[in-house]
């Protein structure tokens, strides 16, 4: 299916305030050891932490970051290595699990903004645009692996997905690593998106072209045996 491809803009960016819920400041400052945390004012709290994180060294305090989001998916071992890599390299952009650097990034860039620059600075893409069928009566949704495709010939050939996904990028072959490279793909209504990702995937330099066209044909699912 083809598509006429609009960006109507492409901004980097160095956190998601939205990000962080008012049960997520409680719930951390209880672990920094903050007393009544949830008696303060909510537009309180961000500074609140960010203030208590700076009471504990600072791979310390990814630590404990660290565990309070991802214990599920990580080990106490594996939550001490990242603690400590976290402030020598952009871990948000080189851990093997691509599908947790979205979170490592917020982790990341709270932790670098508590202490000042320690951490290395990891930064986001987010690109509002327009994805319009050519086939007026056609009403598709964007997948994140289908917006990954139509973007596909606005990008530099440079760009990193392009060079480690050819196929998948091409539609050619599934495409489930779109799932951890788009952190979040929101329809605006009337073929509008906004999409947000790693700078280190996609980053504003990489978008050549402003308007373009594109396809998207969604895999046909496997039949199951009968």
């Amino acid at each position: 299916m083809n598509y006429t491809l609009t960006i109507a803009s492409a901004t980097t960016v160095n956190e998601i305030p939205a990000y962080w819920t008012t049960q997520d400041y409680i719930q951390l400052l209880e672990k920094f050891n903050f007393p009544d945390a949830g008696t303060a004012s909510p537009d309180t709290l961000p500074e609140l932490l960010a203030m208590a994180i700076t009471d504990f060294e600072p791979n310390e305090a990814a630590a404990i970051i660290l565990d309070y989001k991802l214990s599920e998916h990580l080990t106490e071992g594996q939550i001490q290595q990242i603690s400590n890599d976290m402030l020598l390299d952009k871990i948000s952009e080189e851990y093997p699990d691509i599908t947790l650097h979205a979170r490592l990034f917020h982790i990341n860039q709270l932790l670098y903004k508590a202490f000042n620059g320690k951490f290395p600075n990891a930064k986001a893409t987010c690109i509002d645009f327009t994805a319009t069928p050519q086939e007026a009566q056609v009403e598709v949704v964007l997948t994140k692996a289908g917006a990954l495709q139509l973007l596909h010939q606005g990008l530099s050939d440079s760009n990193l997905i392009k060079r480690l996904f050819p196929d998948q990028m091409a539609g050619t072959v599934s495409f489930p690593e779109a799932e951890g490279i788009v952190w979040e793909l929101e329809s605006k209504g009337n073929h509008a998106y906004t999409l947000l990702t790693s700078a280190y995937w996609l980053s504003k330099e990489d978008l050549v072209a402003q308007n373009f066209e594109g396809s998207y044909e969604p895999l046909a699912q496997p039949q199951e045996a009968v």
